[in-house]
């Protein structure tokens, strides 16, 4: 009893009062009729637990963030009603393109938000699809017509085979995304096709130039995160800025490492991974520079606090979304309670690093990957082996690539042939390891099986970390 009645560091009561909240905004998709009011009533729980503080008191925060998150996903979804006399209806609305085009089997499939129907706004985003290869951009301004369905995950509605009548672009209206376009230009002029997208898939996510055979190879190859805007590529960029400017001046240091971060989400929008790892990113950073550090079990529940207060739709069946979040969870979290407790010190071989964090992120989201869609990719591990290593590599010679065909075109060829043979071998191997038969498999699972694996895995790290007397409190992505 004396150790439920202990005071605990504040972050802690803030962790559970983060996790309330997503759980509540969960929670807004079946029960939506909480009302602004519960955020009044959280107020005096908050203030008790803070002013203790007792170990005993984590379920009150647990249920005032619950609270909060309810009111706030009830909002939401009382919005989204506006949809539901539209369905099934013939209608023209007008939107803006939230992210690059995904153009497969002769068709294009993207997303808008800031959607109006003559002079009323619609909430939300909406899925649509299009014949053909229209010349569409990010923050592209459509104008549509066709049928209004029922939406899915995380979207209010679909307009499958959409009818496009018209393109606004505004231009000069977002320079990042001309900035990596035209970096995109000079890498394709020092290196060739298909090598030359996946370049440029490492270093700004940009995945719709790629062959529709190459996206699923990697797919299978469970490599899709490689050229996808993830959290991934960006700890690959911060991480060595840290380490080259840190030696300079730890404000230097600071200042370039969060201007790379603002800078790639620009360039590759704010996608849901990226605006994870964006926020973890900089938080980790604000911590490193104050000489303190994240609890991953508080800065995993922060994020994802702050990412659904903003966008409470991300936990209604945002893909991408929760596999951010359980792909973060496993590399910091679970991998290096991995290493403690198997190798008992922080120095080990990299390819047997690399091998336990891949281990690691598969572990926790394969229940999401099985349960949605059903395949789970064998060869991963594998695959993610021979090419992980040598992502960096390829990013350092791809940027030399784009860099030389904007100012030396004439000879980028020469200077981009490391590139070349670099990429078409990660081709190689990507492409073998999906050609095996036993590549993936086809495994669909019910959710409460899910949830049962969530909850062995957190005993057996639990278990791990108790053994090993690792301390969480030392991982961290940005060192």
């Amino acid at each position: 009893m004396r150790w439920l009645g202990e005071r605990l560091h504040p972050m802690w009561h803030i962790a559970a009062l983060c996790y309330g909240l997503v759980s509540g905004v969960v929670l807004a998709q079946w029960w939506s009729g909480a009302s602004w009011w519960l955020i009044i009533a959280s107020i005096p729980l908050i203030s008790l637990v803070f002013w203790q503080r007792r170990r005993i008191l984590l379920i009150l925060t647990l249920g005032a963030g619950l609270l909060i998150g309810l009111a706030r996903g009830s909002s939401d979804q009382a919005q989204l009603q506006l949809y539901k006399p539209l369905y099934g209806q013939s209608v023209r609305l007008t939107g803006i393109v939230r992210d690059d085009a995904d153009n497969v089997a002769g068709s294009t499939r993207l997303q808008i938000t800031y959607i109006k129907m003559g002079e009323t706004s619609l909430p939300g985003q909406i899925w649509l699809s299009l014949r053909g290869n229209p010349a569409i951009k990010r923050g592209d301004e459509l104008a549509l017509r066709g049928v209004l369905k029922p939406g899915f995950g995380n979207f209010a509605a679909v307009l499958a085979k959409a009818k496009l009548d018209n393109i606004k672009r505004t231009a000069g209206g977002d320079p990042a995304l001309e900035l990596r376009d035209t970096f995109a230009d000079g890498v394709h002029k020092a290196v060739d096709d298909p090598g030359a997208s996946l370049g440029i898939g490492f270093l700004l996510g940009k995945k719709s130039m790629l062959p529709e055979d190459l996206l699923e190879a990697l797919k299978v190859a469970g490599l899709t995160h490689i050229i996808v805007a993830s959290g991934y590529n960006l700890t690959i960029l911060v991480r060595l800025a840290r380490r080259l400017f840190a030696k300079i001046s730890k404000y230097l240091a600071m200042l370039v490492s969060c201007s790379l971060v603002l800078g790639f989400i620009a360039m590759t929008g704010a996608s849901p991974s990226m605006v994870r790892a964006g926020l973890v990113t900089g938080l980790s950073l604000l911590a490193w520079y104050v000489g303190r550090k994240f609890h991953p079990v508080v800065l995993l529940g922060l994020v994802s606090a702050i990412t659904v207060l903003c966008n409470p739709s991300y936990a209604w069946g945002d893909m991408g979304w929760m596999l951010s979040f359980a792909a973060f969870a496993g590399v910091i979290i679970v991998a290096p309670v991995l290493t403690a407790y198997f190798f008992s010190t922080d120095k080990v071989p990299a390819i047997i690093q690399i091998l336990l964090e891949t281990l690691a992120a598969q572990l926790v989201t394969a229940p999401i990957i099985m349960a949605a869609f059903g395949q789970l990719s064998v060869v991963s591990l594998l695959a993610n082996i021979l090419v992980g290593p040598f992502i960096p590599l390829a990013m350092l010679l791809t940027s030399i690539g784009g860099v030389s065909g904007l100012i030396v075109p004439t000879i980028a060829h020469i200077i981009g042939w490391p590139a070349q043979i670099m990429l078409d071998a990660m081709i190689a191997v990507v492409n073998w390891c999906a050609e095996q038969s036993w590549a993936a498999v086809e495994l669909q699972i019910p959710w409460w099986i899910a949830v049962l694996w969530y909850g062995l895995t957190i005993a057996a790290v639990w278990f791990m970390k108790w053994r090993s007397g690792y301390r969480l409190r030392d991982a961290s992505i940005v060192t």
